[in-house]
């Protein structure tokens, strides 16, 4: 496949922003494999299954982005695809932080895998799947923060 990058998330659910990065990743590597990891740290609204139904149909129009999930470590997987990169978003100095811990440790377990940083755009910079779900949950409207698609698996999960 070339120029790898793994852009790994829990993206629950998947934002425009989350969209942003993808679709700017994609203008830089060869393919970008979205994979979905279990967070054991936080309670998702959609199962695994859910998020990469979701991602593949609001990623159909990308030709060189495929939708995958994953339950292991990051580094693992990167290794087990071929992967030469980790992409992942920043939106604001407070991503920083714990970017850098998660990236010195993905380094010491693997330091044959870069890690790359794209600033989200300043439009979705306060944007995260926690507040949409939020929002969500109080019927507010969403469908300028996600794919409509998302937007109505929202309505769905808060009838």
């Amino acid at each position: 496949m070339g120029n790898l990058a793994i852009c790994p998330g829990s993206f629950d659910p998947v934002t425009y922003g989350h969209l942003d990065i993808i679709q700017r990743g994609a203008k830089v590597f060869d393919h970008v494999i979205v994979a979905v990891f279990q967070n054991s740290s936080k309670s998702p609204l959609f199962s695994v299954e859910e998020r990469v139904e979701l991602l593949k149909e609001t990623t159909k129009d990308i030709p060189n982005v495929s939708i995958d999930s994953c339950a292991g470590l990051l580094m693992d997987y990167a290794r087990d695809k071929n992967a030469k990169a980790i992409l992942r978003g920043l939106r604001a100095v407070s991503d920083f932080e714990y970017e850098m811990q998660i990236t010195s440790m993905n380094r010491k377990l693997n330091e044959e895998i870069e890690t790359f940083f794209i600033m989200t755009n300043n439009q979705y910079s306060f944007l995260s799947s926690s507040i949409v779900k939020e929002v969500a949950k109080y019927k507010a409207d969403v469908s300028d923060l996600v794919p409509e698609p998302v937007s109505r698996a929202l309505q769905q999960k808060f009838k």
